[in-house]
């Protein structure tokens, strides 16, 4: 397990060294994006519209934020993880078409995302749930806010942070994926048990 520090445009040679386990943090720009945002940026990709924002090398953060603006200016009072299987649907063809490198979210995502990280060289970063004021902290400054109509929580919040993390990298750039793992494990244990009830 190591540590790293890491800064946008994140390249594909950095992310293929982390591994399941490493401990990140990053600092630059990172987006916020949940259902909505995907499908409305792979909406764009098919109809060859170009994206308010360049993503290669960003990370893309499955996050609805709170926010509020001071004298124009918008404050991200708090920033927690929303549950990343939600997103699983899109998150192959996202990462595929538009070269993000890290997905921060909770609670991991499946195989075809686990494949496409494999395949393009991007990593899952886990952050902690219930840290969303720890997550506001490392924000220091909301860029831009695109596709404002899809509502605050869905919108695409473009962020300046700083060692933003601690982020668990959870799924590495080479398949291997610890919440599938711990799955497998998990199910060898019931099996166990179940034999020894007799069941």
């Amino acid at each position: 397990m190591a540590t790293y520090k890491l800064k946008t445009p994140i390249s594909e040679e950095d992310t293929r060294k982390l591994k399941v386990n490493d401990i990140i943090y990053i600092t630059g720009t990172i987006i916020t994006a949940r259902d909505a945002a995907h499908r409305r940026a792979l909406e764009f990709h098919r109809e060859k519209k170009k994206l308010p924002v360049n993503l290669q090398g960003l990370a893309v953060f499955h996050c609805g934020p709170i926010v509020k603006k001071e004298n124009d200016k918008w404050i991200v009072v708090a920033a927690g993880p929303t549950t990343s299987t939600r997103m699983d649907l899109f998150e192959d063809e996202f990462i595929k078409n538009f070269k993000i490198r890290v997905v921060i979210g909770k609670g991991g995502m499946g195989k075809k995302t686990t494949k496409a990280m494999k395949q393009y060289g991007a990593v899952y970063g886990a952050f902690t749930g219930g840290a969303a004021v720890l997550a506001a902290k490392a924000i220091k400054n909301v860029k831009s806010v695109e596709w404002y109509d899809l509502g605050m929580p869905e919108a695409l919040w473009v962020l300046e942070v700083e060692e933003f993390g601690p982020l668990t990298v959870a799924i590495d750039a080479h398949g291997n994926n610890l919440f599938e793992d711990v799955q497998k494990k998990v199910e060898e244990s019931r099996q166990k048990i179940y034999q020894k009830l007799g069941v």
